[in-house]
């Protein structure tokens, strides 16, 4: 993964928080980076005002700003599902024969399940600008698209 995408990827868990903090969405259903793009995908049930959209916006940027650390770690499923509960986890299957988990968490954000590599504190990522979220009815889905700004 190059440091560009190790940055957009990073983004997506901070843009994950801000929207469970602005809107409520906690399913995760899928993610895609490219280079300075990425989208989150979340179950959701509509289509965000204009005024969440830009919320959510200002909530990432400030947690980015803050250069709030980034933990990686690894632990036992069972002991990570005693500790996290769901909250590590997304709409993406874990494979069965799993027993250890890699855990990233940006403290009181963000906490998932993760196999990819990250930056190690959210001022490394850049401001983000997010494009016109779009909802999906019949999958009730919503998609999250960014890029980073810097």
């Amino acid at each position: 993964m190059s440091s560009e995408e190790l940055r957009t990827h990073s983004a997506l868990h901070v843009v994950k928080g801000a929207v469970q903090r602005v809107i409520g969405a906690k399913w995760t259903a899928s993610v895609y980076v490219a280079g300075r793009h990425g989208r989150l995908t979340v179950q959701f049930d509509r289509k965000p005002t204009g005024e969440e959209t830009a919320r959510i916006e200002e909530e990432a940027n400030k947690k980015i700003a803050e250069g709030a650390e980034v933990l990686e770690f690894e632990m036992e499923k069972q002991e990570a599902e005693g500790h996290f509960g769901d909250a590590i986890y997304d709409l993406f299957p874990v494979p069965s024969g799993v027993t250890i988990l890699r855990i990233v968490r940006i403290p009181d954000w963000n906490i998932n399940c993760c196999n990819q590599g990250h930056v190690d504190n959210t001022a490394q990522i850049g401001r983000i600008r997010l494009g016109e979220p779009r909802f999906r009815n019949a999958k009730r889905e919503l998609e999250i698209e960014f890029d980073l700004a810097e």
